[in-house]
């Protein structure tokens, strides 16, 4: 709409939240859309040729060895099912004892997942729903606070060098100690202790680590499995990353010649292990920047500007609509407490409630939506053992408390902070 200062801007009646999400959802898609386009017109024709290429071969050995087609397509359905249970051409390890196991159950609480091990019989499948159920649960937390840990220690090692930048320094005049903040900034000598890193110089860090790592682990499958390089590369984002296609699998083989099986285990165990860590921490980093560009869109095409805004605020007999859905900087809220609000809602319109006046769909999915914050705020509480410190600024920059990987993150980093 145009305003009187001849600007023109879009007042969306959705809440703030409710675009960022959506804006997401329609940014997938795209990217799905784009995905699938570059990998039909990268893949397709090597599908093509490896069909032609399996039809004359099958043609070939049906006639050179004169069997019926239904025969061999029989045949090769009993080796299909051999396949899925393990079994393969080349000697390989066993699947089902102690140490196959172990690796089995450690790509499936990681959701790796490669798919080269799957439970045959009835009792196993059953017992993977639940032993996975708890499993991956354990492990996300493992890496959630793996990520806690990591943020901390690179906000620390950033900070004593900011710190360390910026020690004191003995000027020539008047031989005064003057810090060098203080310098800096003028003389108003700026205190430090609210200092936090940058999202983009800790994606820096992490994207270096996760690089060190695929690039050690790369050498060693190289050297060990008899892959390319590029190949190897390949492998540990696959499996870093918890895609787990299982075309390439490391440690299958009963023995390594030149060197020891065992330690080579290990150490692929470990590689693993960290890389997938690693990774975890980095896309947990990357959904920050991708929010931060979300905050900027819609603040860019989808929020009002200041000139559109009241200077002086609502007329004294204009009163808000209850429950309206419009984005969160326009609400006008007397407390920002999850507690309160309902009630400050019910303050508003007094007798409401006690008139008999059927409640609005609209009425319903706000109230369920303070119910739902009130039980996310006490799960927290529990989680972390003590209760969170309420902000009033918390929406300032479209970054909530949130719970898991964000809640982690949020306000240790200078883009999440609302101090900032």
């Amino acid at each position: 709409m145009a305003c009187r200062n001849n600007c023109f801007c879009v007042c969306s009646p959705i809440n703030e939240d409710n675009a960022r999400f959506l804006l997401l959802a329609v940014f997938i898609i795209l990217y799905l859309l784009c995905g699938a386009a570059v990998f039909s017109a990268l893949e397709q024709p090597k599908e093509r040729e490896a069909k032609e290429r399996w039809a004359l071969r099958f043609e070939q050995f049906s006639q050179k060895y004169n069997l019926s087609r239904k025969d061999l397509r029989n045949f090769l359905r009993n080796y299909e099912e051999a396949n899925v249970a393990g079994i393969r051409v080349d000697t390989i390890r066993p699947r089902w004892d102690f140490t196959g196991a172990f690796y089995f159950v450690g790509t499936v609480v990681s959701t790796i997942g490669f798919g080269m091990t799957t439970p045959a019989t009835i009792g196993g499948r059953v017992f993977l729903m639940f032993y996975g159920l708890l499993g991956c649960a354990a492990t996300i937390l493992f890496f959630n606070l793996f990520l806690e840990r990591v943020i901390t220690v690179i906000a620390f090692v950033l900070k004593s060098c900011h710190q360390r930048r910026h020690k004191k320094i003995v000027l020539p005049q008047n031989g005064r100690q003057v810090s060098g903040e203080t310098q800096a900034t003028g003389g108003r000598g700026e205190d430090l202790a609210g200092w936090k890193p940058s999202v983009y110089c800790v994606m820096l860090i992490l994207g270096a680590a996760a690089i060190l790592v695929s690039c050690c682990a790369s050498l060693m499958y190289s050297a060990t499995e008899g892959w390319g390089y590029l190949d190897s590369l390949y492998f540990c984002f696959v499996a870093f990353s918890t895609i787990g296609f299982g075309d390439m699998v490391s440690s299958q083989r009963v023995v390594y010649e030149g060197v020891s099986t065992v330690a080579y285990r290990v150490v692929n165990f470990f590689f693993i292990l960290t890389g997938v860590c690693c990774i975890y921490s980095l896309f947990n980093v990357i959904s920050i920047v991708i929010k931060q560009v979300l905050n900027w869109l819609l603040r860019s095409v989808g929020m009002p500007c200041r000139c559109c805004l009241p200077r002086r605020g609502l007329h004294p007999h204009q009163h808000h609509r209850r429950n309206v859905v419009a984005p969160g900087h326009l609400r006008v809220r007397r407390d920002p407490s999850i507690e309160t609000d309902a009630i400050n809602e019910s303050e508003t319109e007094p007798g409401r409630r006690m008139s008999g006046e059927m409640i609005s769909m609209r009425d319903f999915l706000a109230a369920n939506k303070v119910n739902l914050a009130l039980m996310q705020k006490q799960l927290s509480e529990m989680a972390i053992g003590h209760p969170r410190q309420c902000s009033s600024s918390t929406h300032q920059n479209g970054f909530s408390g949130g719970v898991g990987a964000l809640g982690i993150m949020n306000n240790r980093l200078a883009e999440t902070s609302v101090d900032r």
